[in-house]
């Protein structure tokens, strides 16, 4: 189930944290980050496996009836599993957060977070499938900025995500960073950047 998000909420406030500093937001909305496919690939595999066994011995089915159900059943199941959240929750919670962070990476590079101008860039990132929320901020900001602020700045994003309220949960987020950056990037007139809209990815 996608979420539903007001995006307007979500630029205006990039835009109002941004007129504080020279810092840069940018906001990304995955709906799964997580490759789930070797694990429906598995799980559709066993349970296609198990099928025979009951039918064998309850029933007169052809070999041939039986085989068909078994490809039946694994092409159902593998189809269930790697277009649903169900896929993702088998895939075990480690690897999970190790891809939904990478995914976080990459965003952060190719949405230019890291090469800003004014080195003060920041990426807030959310990957719905396996409920998980990252802020990555430019190195540069590592030098005035604690680690327990931007995890505080985390903690308003998770608590709002938690009951399903994605677009508070940016919106806190964003102002909490803004108000982060005013203090270590003051405002020097310069331009914006990077876009101030929503990224969603699919």
């Amino acid at each position: 189930m996608r979420a539903q998000v007001d995006e307007t909420q979500i630029v205006a406030a990039v835009r109002r944290a941004e007129a504080r500093s020279s810092g840069q937001i940018v906001c990304v909305l995955a709906q799964k980050s997580c490759d789930s496919g070797g694990a429906a690939a598995r799980y559709a595999g066993v349970l296609a496996c198990l099928v025979p066994w009951p039918l064998l011995s309850a029933t007169d089915w052809s070999a041939q009836s039986i085989f068909a159900l078994q490809v039946a059943v694994f092409l159902g199941a593998l189809l269930l599993l790697g277009l649903t959240s169900l896929g993702v929750a088998l895939v075990p919670r480690a690897e999970r957060r190790r891809q939904a962070f990478r995914a976080a990476t990459e965003q952060f590079f190719t949405r230019g977070v890291g090469g800003a101008e004014s080195r003060a860039g920041v990426l807030i990132f959310v990957s719905l499938a396996e409920r998980y929320a990252r802020i990555l901020p430019d190195g540069a900001l590592a030098q005035t900025i604690s680690d327990e602020e931007w995890r505080e700045a985390i903690a308003l994003l998770t608590e709002r995500l938690r009951d399903g309220r994605v677009t508070e949960g940016f919106v806190a987020a964003i102002d909490r960073c803004g108000a982060l950056l005013e203090r270590a990037a003051p405002s020097k007139g310069g331009g914006n950047e990077l876009p101030d809209a929503l990224v969603k990815l699919d």
